[in-house]
């Protein structure tokens, strides 16, 4: 294969990230755009020892999955990566990417239900992070372009929630009035480096902004303009680090409590800038109603919610069963689980701080009486001493939440090692427009 030759290729199937899978004389190219019965010209721009990156030139056939997409800054934006692709087709694409990874990884062999999609998959993120560059005169606010830190400018998101627009444009309009200096990632010059946006189904907003110190100019102003779009909090976070890590460690509060209230179900949680919270509300509900069908929970039921963040599910799971212990290393994300506890009148879940690896073994140790455990951990799935720390005590259901298949059927491979069998699963799409999918699994003790 050379690069910057053009080749006339069939796509075979679809990729991790949604990019077209492409052969040509035994080599694989991946081929972003192209979708699987689809035949078009592509140049060769990336040449890898077993496989290569091409750019669609043109297609010379195209799939009745294909659709016009509905954003003008689709594709140049990477926050998206199938809406070229009908929303239902993107929803089996989904389902066999986890199908995939459960057979070629974890060598398990699995039959899943329909995914559960959304109704109307858009405007759904409650939280949506714009970084920022440009100049004061002419600022530049967006998404990043796929695989880089090149801003590509959007003045309307149809994933963000409704009140984002208004509110990027009025802090724009502040940089430019004070001549507030975007931050450079060449030099590490600069003042203002991302907007992060949470909304609830109020409509009231929880703007953070990413600095390089803590004195805001003109907050005043700022902040008038941000009340008459009810946004009830802004907040400072401090990053001042060459680092590609959006948020830094100090924060503060600027007005508002440094807080927003999130409804799921009849629960209502408290949600600070640091802590994880998921991005699609309405996904969520769903999501923790198959939790609680999985869990069958009692009343005698003693459970335990691994990397609990704020404590949605920990709370959430206290309606149904006896007692539920929570574990998150983020300090923030606990003390806003244990204010949410006390805010919805709940005094039968416990929360503690520290990473799981560290705090599992001598915890499971002194609580033999565990009967359901709940993990949802972050995109690199569980470390082995919390699986093995998990399956070491009494617990006779384990719910695995998990926005990555390929470490979930890793992880699933080695917890039924340890004598769990694999009962349920079940895909649901929190992001839609996008690669990634939402997986909740139910282990039974053998």
């Amino acid at each position: 294969m050379i690069k910057n030759s053009i080749i006339h290729m069939e796509c075979a199937s679809i990729g991790a990230n949604m990019e077209g899978v492409c052969r040509h004389e035994g080599q694989v190219v991946f081929v972003p755009g192209m979708l699987p019965g689809e035949t078009g010209n592509v140049r060769i721009i990336k040449v890898q020892k077993h496989y290569c990156y091409g750019k669609l030139l043109e297609l010379t056939n195209t799939s009745p999955c294909r659709q016009t997409t509905n954003c003008l800054h689709y594709p140049q934006c990477g926050g998206c990566s199938c809406r070229h692709i009908q929303y239902r087709d993107t929803l089996t694409y989904k389902q066999q990417q986890v199908q995939h990874c459960f057979s070629s990884i974890g060598h398990i062999p699995i039959e899943l239900p329909d995914i559960i999609g959304m109704d109307s998959p858009f405007h759904y993120r409650n939280k949506s992070s714009f970084p920022v560059s440009g100049t004061s005169d002419q600022p530049l606010i967006g998404f990043y372009a796929e695989r880089s830190h090149r801003i590509i400018p959007t003045d309307h998101c149809v994933n963000a929630s409704d009140p984002s627009e208004k509110i990027i444009e009025t802090i724009r309009r502040w940089i430019t009035s004070y001549h507030i200096d975007p931050y450079q990632e060449s030099d590490g010059s600069g003042f203002l480096r991302h907007i992060v946006i949470r909304t609830n189904t109020l409509g009231e907003s929880l703007v953070t902004l990413v600095c390089t110190s803590d004195s805001l100019p003109a907050a005043d102003d700022l902040i008038r303009k941000l009340k008459a779009l009810s946004v009830t909090s802004l907040v400072i976070n401090i990053n001042n680090s060459p680092t590609n890590v959006i948020l830094g460690r100090s924060y503060r509060t600027v007005y508002g409590s440094g807080t927003i209230a999130m409804q799921l179900g009849s629960l209502k949680f408290h949600i600070s800038s640091a802590s994880f919270f998921q991005v699609n509300t309405i996904q969520t509900e769903k999501l923790y109603q198959k939790i609680i069908q999985y869990a069958d929970l009692s009343e005698n039921d003693i459970a335990l919610d691994v990397y609990c963040g704020v404590g949605t599910i920990s709370l959430t799971m206290s309606q149904y069963c006896q007692h539920v212990y929570g574990i998150e290393i983020v300090p923030q994300a606990i003390e806003n689980a244990r204010l949410n506890a006390i805010k919805n009148g709940i005094d039968s879940v416990i929360f503690y701080q520290g990473a799981a690896e560290d705090v599992l073994p001598s915890f499971v140790h002194q609580h033999k009486d565990i009967s359901v455990i709940v993990v949802d951990p972050p995109r690199k799935g569980l470390d082995p001493i919390v699986i093995q720390s998990i399956c070491s005590t009494a617990a006779d259901r384990l719910i695995y939440v998990s926005c990555n298949p390929a470490t979930l059927a890793r992880d699933a491979a080695l917890i039924i090692q340890q004598g769990y069998k694999l009962c349920h699963i079940t895909c649901v799409d929190m992001f839609a427009w996008t690669s990634d999918v939402e997986t909740i699994v139910l282990f039974k003790k053998i």
